[in-house]
């Protein structure tokens, strides 16, 4: 008999038997990806599927990047070739920010996000009240259609329109919310400020930006238990809080690695690092998707009784591109720059300013002995790789902050 606190036997199984299945289904995703994705049969060329079977071996594979998504869909529309669908075959075509346009396929609950749903406490006759944007981007009809996978109704409020809002809520008295905390936070002050009655809103799954303490405290004493879902216009869920608090745990249906920003190099245990998801979906393949997020994996498993793997949930952009001299400086410069000196470990780039001219300082991570000559060959890698000069200095190993950061702004103008 299944265990009603949790969505399915997914969530509690052996964390072996998850990783044994994730490897199983990951050869068949590579294979399928080369086979109806035209970017992927050209990226994958020379990869064999049925031998990628190990996270160390999908490891070995390129990292496609969300910030190369404009350029490629504007060569090859309207998804650049990474669909594995005709749009025609499709349930829906978004348009994101950029604009980059986003495929969602007719399975039900395409984006999995019923499963986020359900840790926030809806259950299937549930109504909840849907304030994500349902104008040409998908959170609208990711919450929807999760929503609905779950059982529940849902009133489609979309952004805006606040009193409107109010006497939705007032009217037809849904037990959730789903949307930004931040809108949440203002329809609840509009709600006190008619004189709404608004105490039906017990819970909440909130997404889309940050969620620091302080709103979550503010929220929860108006009597809203709300916990928070990282997902993207790409992937749909990636991870989801849990009633435990501690962390969001990865979801069933993607394999999470995390990467040295600039590059697809996995860091190390404890690590921050930019978020790269391969996904299980067949409609839109993505293989070593990089999301431009940063994020840390927790030791140990959930208190909640959930067993795959924590993350710490957003903690920046690892899209740390800065201007100096008026030239951009990247972070896969610095990665370029560094992966000529077998001896250098990590490598953080400070960008600062002595009054009169930016300074780049790149501090490289190479072991007691080294040859102090190299900070002069790495100087030189680094002026090829940036078209700029910078100081090198040779620190020892451990000794640069583990937060994922590849180039660090520190320049002051006040």
């Amino acid at each position: 008999m299944a265990d009603a606190r949790y969505y399915d036997a997914l969530e509690t199984r052996d964390p072996e038997a998850r990783e044994r299945a994730l490897m199983t289904a990951l050869p068949q995703q590579v294979a399928h990806a080369k086979r109806q994705a035209p970017y992927f049969a050209a990226l994958l060329q020379d990869i064999e599927p049925h031998a990628v079977t190990s996270r160390e071996a999908l490891a070995e594979l390129p990292v496609t990047r969300k910030s190369q998504l404009i350029a490629l869909q504007k060569k090859a529309p309207p998804f650049g070739g990474l669909a594995a669908a005709a749009p025609g075959a499709l349930a829906r075509v978004f348009m994101s920010p950029g604009p980059i346009y986003d495929p969602e396929g007719r399975r039900p609950d395409y984006w999995r996000m019923a499963r986020a749903l359900f840790a926030a406490g809806f259950r299937a006759g549930d109504l909840l009240h849907n304030c994500f944007s349902y104008h040409l981007t998908p959170a609208g009809s990711m919450m929807e259609t999760g929503a609905h996978a779950l059982g529940c109704a849902v009133i489609p409020g979309g952004t805006g329109q606040t009193e409107q809002q109010v006497k939705a809520i007032a009217d037809l008295r849904p037990v959730g919310y789903v949307g930004t905390p931040s809108f949440l936070r203002i329809i609840l002050d509009k709600g006190r400020e008619l004189g709404a009655d608004m105490s039906s809103l017990k819970r909440a799954l909130v997404s889309g930006e940050a969620f620091p303490p302080a709103l979550r405290n503010e929220i929860a004493g108006r009597s809203v238990a709300a916990v928070q879902a990282y997902g993207t216009a790409d992937l749909g869920l990636v991870a989801y809080e849990t009633e435990a608090h501690e962390g969001l745990v990865i979801d069933e249906g993607i394999i999470l690695e995390l990467v040295r920003p600039g590059t697809g190099d996995l860091v190390a245990e404890g690590e921050v690092g930019e978020v790269v998801v391969t996904t299980l979906t067949a409609d839109y393949p993505l293989i070593r998707f990089a999301t431009g997020d940063l994020s840390a994996m927790l030791p140990g498993l959930s208190p909640c009784g959930r067993t795959n793997t924590r993350i710490a949930g957003w903690m920046g952009r690892a899209d740390q591109t800065t201007k100096v001299k008026g030239m951009f400086v990247h972070p896969e410069q610095i990665a370029e720059a560094v992966k000529r000196h077998q001896e250098i470990g990590r490598a953080r780039l400070v960008v600062s300013h002595d009054g009169q001219n930016d300074v780049m300082t790149l501090k490289a991570e190479a072991p007691a002995g080294t040859d102090p000559a190299l900070a002069a060959r790495l100087a030189e890698s680094l002026a090829a790789a940036t078209k700029l000069k910078g100081v090198v200095q040779l620190v020892p190993p451990g000794s640069l902050p583990k937060d994922g950061k590849v180039i660090e702004d520190v320049r002051k103008y006040d």
